[in-house]
This record gives C-alpha cells, structure tokens and sequence, in this order.
C-alpha cells in the first residue's frame, strides 16, 4: 500500500487555483506579480509530481537563468519542503533532492545548459523564463521531455515584450487549439489578494510607473509607447463607483460583437453614461440564436441605440429589425469616422473615443478578459496625422485572439445618443457612409 506522505505546505487561495492547472495540463505559461509565491508554488508542484510518479526513477528539474540564482531562490525552499519526507537525502553538490521512491529533483542554472544534454525528464520548470534563452527549451528541455512524455512549466514576470512575451501569446492561440494539453495563467498584484491594498497602494506611489505595471500588474506593454490603453487608466476606471441615482437620466447604450471565426466570442455590452456594466460572453452562438439573446437583452435594458458590428453582424440586425425593433444601428468598423480629420476610420474613432472615457470618467467592470483586452491594442498616426489602430488580423496573429469584449465596448461609442426622456431618442451621425434606420 502507498504510504501518505504530509508536506508542511499550505498554499494560498491563487496557489490552489495554479497548482489544480498544473495536474491538469502538460504545458503551462505562468505570468505572476513579484512576491505572489510561484517559486514556493512550483517546487512542491515538483516534489507532490515526483513522490506520485509510480515510473522507475523519475527526473524532475527546476531551472533559473542563472546557477547561482537557482541555488539562492530555490534550493533552499526545496530543501525546506521536502526535509519531513521519510528517507530523503540532500545531495548539496548536485544540488539534487533524492525521494524514498526513487525520484529526483535537481536544481540547474540555464547559463549551463549541455549539463542537461543525454539525461530525460518527468517534468521541468523554467523560472523567470524573460531571461532564459529560447533555444534552451527548444535545443535541450524539449528533447528531454520526448521519451517520458514529460510536462513543462514556463513562469516569470513581464520584462517588455521579448520571448517570455512570445511565448505567452502562442500559448494562448495554443490554448484554444489544445485547451486541455495547454494552460496559460496570468495573476495580478490587484486581483490575487496576496498583497494587502493599502500595501499595493503604498508600492505603486513609491515605484515607477512602468516597473510597477510590469512587476506588479503583470502588463508586457508597460515599456511600449504606442498601446492606446494603458493597464493603470483601466484599473482607476475599474476602482470608479457611481450612484445608480447619477446615471438615471443618461442614455442607455448597446454594443453587439458578433463572432467572426470559432475561436472568436460574441459579446453583448451594455452603457448607461459613464458606466459600463458586466458584459455577456457567448462562444459558439449562431446569429439567430444571438439575435434572440439580444431581443431579451433590450426588452430587459431598454437601451436608447443598439450598435452591432456590420463586419459579420447582418444576420443579426436583419433578425432583430424583423422582430421590430427600430433602433439597430449597423456599424461597418472600416467606416469613415465622424471626425474624419483625427480618425483614420470608424473603428480608430470608436476606440480613441472609449479610451478617453476610460481615462477619465468611465467606470469599467472588473473582468480580466476585458481588462486583457483593452490593454492589447496599439496605434500610429497616419500622413495626416489621424489615429489609426493596428489591424484586427495583425492584433489576433499577436495576441492569439480577437478584443471581442473590448470591441463591443467601444461600440457604444459609434455615435452620440440622446436619452429617450429628451424626446425621441436620436442616434447623431456625421459623414457616415451609412443610413440610420
């Protein structure tokens, strides 16, 4: 019969949510804020892995940039770990954990790498992987994994958008293609409930503003000059709170994005004023089905415009026109903006529009996939100095996905609304290449 064996480890809430991915999936991506706990999260991920691994021999290794860094950061942790498990033995120069049933777990710097060349492995983590070269995973880690069919795990913290940058968004296109071989978690200072707020509050007053949005809010665009959006505008508009009673009498507005491709959601978003309410997410949906969903959602909001996306909206409004409802605005994002002297287009003026709004009195929900994707987009000026966003198909080969959440925001935006309780509620266009119906 297997023996128990007890760990002195009690992880925290976000460690719990880590650890339940990483026995689910072979390859993970772990972004996390500075002092979340991922090293202490990943070395009793190692050590549960190895003393469950019913194989002959099993290898586990944890590799950081540097030797010397793997033996300050997590040496002494495994060793603090695993020294109540009966019959373990330290072995201090190889740096090395050997298990009562035979398992090992090694700690190795990436500054070496052929040390690692010949051997096989059950499971590796890579820390800090921003400073790991990529051809050490692709050259040496990978083969490794090959003949146990080993998992790996690659974690750090943004450092601008370099190779941990790349592979976090090919994890996420991975994701969606292999969602239960792949996982990629991204845990933020303001949403993981390891630091205290007034503690937060205090390290982003004394941090510069680029280094605590990287180290802390986990943002890769923080050193990049041309996103839209910045993640600190988003999380004040998160932070807002408003009186029903003050947004009574302001006009209520839809935005629909319907799914381009299958990976895409469709998403239904509601404003009234300077508040943005929790969005609906839908994947799969068909458009009469979505049509349907919408109907219920404007008997329920009653909103004052509905602006759905014209790119693959058409059944949509025409469902919804069918059905009577006189107010369904159909918005082409390749459009001539209505200031056509600042904005390239329709799309470039709805969200230059939003991001003012969120910059100053908007108040958001607080969604992560909604923060991620507000937080994506960048933007140039063309020749005549009007703003003009990176193109969707450029966008979603980046990131791995489309803004659907963050689209159907700045849908609400495609025109000024006048409240109905002003008289007939009136959608005011200028120079559009479309009729209101």
């Amino acid at each position: 019969m297997k023996k128990k064996v007890k760990i002195n480890y009690c992880p925290r809430r976000v460690q719990r949510i880590i650890h339940q991915a990483l026995q689910t999936h072979r390859f993970n991506v772990l972004v996390t804020h500075r002092q979340l706990g991922k090293t202490v999260c990943a070395v009793n991920h190692l050590i549960r892995m190895a003393l469950d691994n019913p194989r002959e021999r099993p290898r586990y290794f944890y590799v950081a940039p540097f030797l010397k860094q793997a033996k300050l950061i997590a040496w002494d942790y495994l060793k603090r770990f695993a020294q109540g498990i009966p019959g373990v033995h330290f072995l201090e120069t190889e740096l090395c954990v050997s298990l009562p049933n035979g398992a090992r777990i090694w700690v190795c710097g990436a500054d070496n790498p052929d040390a690692l060349r010949g051997t096989y492995a059950d499971g590796v983590v890579l820390d800090e992987y921003a400073q790991i070269k990529p051809d050490v995973f692709t050259q040496i880690i990978r083969p490794m994994l090959l003949s146990r069919r080993g998992w790996a795990v690659f974690m750090g913290t943004p450092k601008g958008q370099n190779a941990f940058y790349e592979l976090f968004c090919q994890a996420q296109k991975n994701a969606q293609a292999e969602p239960s071989v792949w996982w990629v978690g991204i845990f933020r200072a303001d949403e993981s409930d390891v630091i205290a707020p007034a503690e937060l509050a205090r390290l982003k007053q004394d941090t510069p503003p680029v280094i605590f949005r990287q180290e802390y809010l986990c943002d890769f665009s923080a050193s990049a000059q041309n996103i839209l959006i910045p993640i600190d505008a988003v999380s004040a508009a998160c932070a807002r709170e408003t009186a029903l009673e003050d947004i009574r009498y302001a006009p209520k507005i839809m935005g629909v994005d319907p799914a381009r491709f299958g990976t895409d959601r469709s998403v239904i978003f509601c404003r009234q004023g300077v508040k943005a309410f929790v969005p609906l997410v839908f994947q799969g949906m068909d458009n009469m089905t979505l049509a349907s969903r919408v109907a219920h959602e404007i008997e329920r909001f009653r909103p004052d415009a509905v602006f759905v996306d014209a790119g693959c909206g058409g059944g949509v409004i025409d469902r919804l026109r069918q059905l009577g409802y006189r107010n369904v605005v159909e918005v082409p994002f390749g459009g001539s903006a209505g200031k056509p002297s600042q904005y390239a287009n329709k799309r470039a003026e709805m969200w230059g529009e939003m991001a003012q709004w969120i910059k100053t009195v908007g108040i958001l929900p607080d969604v992560s996939a909604l923060k991620a994707d507000l937080c994506q987009v960048c933007y140039e000026y063309d020749a005549s100095g009007r703003l003009r966003l990176e193109s969707k198909e450029k966008l979603k080969e980046r990131t791995g996905k489309s803004p659907d959440l963050a689209d159907a925001l700045a849908l609400t935006f495609a025109a000024p609304v006048r409240a109905s309780w002003q008289g007939a509620a009136r959608v005011e266009f200028a120079q559009t290449e479309y009729d209101v119906v």
